[in-house]
């Protein structure tokens, strides 16, 4: 069986494959998935590290980056991590895949030169430039695995019992013991949407913009 590096890049397995969200993926599953051995693969990528890196990439060309001048930074930067979130949550298990690789090929340097831009744009030291492009993508990427966590963790258990059980937790707690804890209990457990996701997002921005206006 011919095999290419488009090929493995959309095996069943990659990411949409209909396997258990836990179990990892491993050079053996993705062979098998393709109907062919290990050994075949090695002729196309060096490890697994290197498929995982062409896997991210190619889910990285898939996405559409915003105009450098079609807004104010802050609102690219948001627009950005919010799409890295998007496409690692349109690809089942890319996001804990991605995690602790460096990918380096043509679509991520793109995105790379893209988000660089835009920053150094906006007056931020290179440094801090240099921190934000592993950061920002960092943040939507650990959103998107935890969303897929759930799904791991939770299995075929409704989401609304499982909030429910954990309010009831807390809701169980001393008060004198944990006075912070039960007072806030409808605050920590508040799910508005995105609420969350775009709170965190602010945060991120606002501290960028900040070094820029100290420095």
């Amino acid at each position: 069986m011919a095999i290419s590096i488009s090929g493995l890049a959309a095996s069943p397995h990659s990411t949409d494959a209909p396997v258990k969200p836990a179990e990892p993926m491993s050079m053996r599953r993705v062979a098998d998935a393709l109907g062919t051995g290990p050994a075949s693969l090695y002729a196309h990528v060096d490890d697994k590290e290197d498929l995982l890196a062409i896997l991210v990439d190619r889910a990285v060309g898939e996405a559409e980056l915003p105009a450098p001048d079609s807004g104010p930074w802050q609102e690219q930067v948001k627009a950005f991590v919010r799409l890295v979130r998007t496409t690692l949550t349109n690809h089942r298990d890319l996001a804990r895949a991605s995690m602790g690789v460096i990918p380096t090929g043509p679509n991520v340097l793109r995105v790379t030169e893209w988000l660089l831009g835009i920053l150094r744009g906006a007056g931020l030291p290179d440094q801090v430039c240099a921190y934000a492009c592993d950061l920002l993508p960092l943040y939507g990427t650990a959103i998107a695995f935890e969303e897929g966590l759930f799904m791991t963790t939770l299995g075929g258990v409704d989401i609304e019992t499982y909030v429910a059980e954990v309010r009831e937790r807390l809701e169980s707690l001393s008060s004198e013991q944990y006075p912070n804890v039960t007072g806030m209990v409808d605050s920590l457990m508040r799910s508005e949407g995105d609420e969350r996701f775009e709170f965190g997002l602010a945060v991120l921005v606002a501290g960028l913009a900040a070094q820029a206006k100290t420095r």
